[in-house]
């Protein structure tokens, strides 16, 4: 029997900030091994719609699922639809985020204390409700995957600002807390860490100058992160890792 877990007909994902580029992606991939998917979105309801045709043409199930995460409350309303509609998630791909429209931010003072704790809030404090409200059920069945995204911004600051690379450096922590606490009961706990992909809201300029920042000379296509998911997801020997898939931008 193979050690690779490549049949997910078993499975429900819940992927958040799935109208984006990589999260549409990943749904599509984890789709191709059967797996049931919750797609979350905020406010892009024509490209969730979409995606969730395309999904069920590949003959899983899937629903859509709005939620403002930067609101807690709406956190838990959105895991308690999942597991009314799909069943309880064994896979959560963590990956909603938000650097809040501000970009190339030069000093501490350009940030109100009030946007740092959005912030934090939308990218690290839901991803942690999320994964207390999924664990449980991961536990009782003894297997399942958490898949925080993060950014190369944790590792080297980035170009948004320190509202974004704190928010995502803090995931960090989480994913090498989370593994250790959960690694003798069949659920891994990783990160990607992207940097500059296409077809993501939160690119801060144009894609020709920001492909000169990057070591191989081009952006990142959202597929190249869904893959990395993907392993993550298949291969149940890797945990606590931050995965960095950025070009070359961060010598980790």
């Amino acid at each position: 029997m193979s050690v690779l877990q490549t049949n997910l007909s078993q499975h429900v994902a819940l992927v958040t900030g799935a109208s984006g580029g990589i999260g549409k992606a990943t749904c599509l991939k984890l789709a191709e091994m059967g797996c049931t998917i919750a797609a979350h979105y905020n406010s892009n309801v024509d490209v969730a719609k979409a995606l969730i045709k395309s999904l069920k043409e590949k003959g899983v199930r899937a629903e859509a699922f709005q939620a403002d995460l930067n609101d807690y409350e709406e956190v838990r309303r959105l895991h308690s639809s999942v597991v009314s509609a799909l069943g309880h998630p064994s896979i959560l791909f963590n990956n909603a985020g938000t650097t809040l429209s501000q970009h190339g931010l030069k000093s501490a003072s350009d940030v109100s204390i009030e946007d740092f704790e959005k912030t934090w809030r939308s990218n690290c404090g839901s991803a942690f409700l999320l994964t207390q409200l999924c664990a449980p059920a991961m536990e009782n069945g003894g297997w399942g995957r958490i898949i925080f995204c993060s950014s190369v911004a944790a590792f080297n600051g980035g170009v948004v600002g320190p509202h974004y690379a704190s928010s995502k450096s803090a995931l960090h922590g989480l994913i090498h807390w989370l593994a250790g606490a959960y690694s003798q009961k069949g659920i891994t706990v990783n990160g990607v860490a992207p940097a500059l992909i296409e077809e993501t809201a939160m690119l801060p300029g144009r894609n020709d100058e920001l492909a000169k920042k990057i070591p191989i000379g081009r952006l990142g296509k959202p597929e190249e992160i869904a893959e990395t998911v993907i392993w993550m997801v298949k291969t149940g020997y890797v945990t606590n890792k931050v995965i960095g898939v950025d070009g070359g931008f961060f010598a980790q």
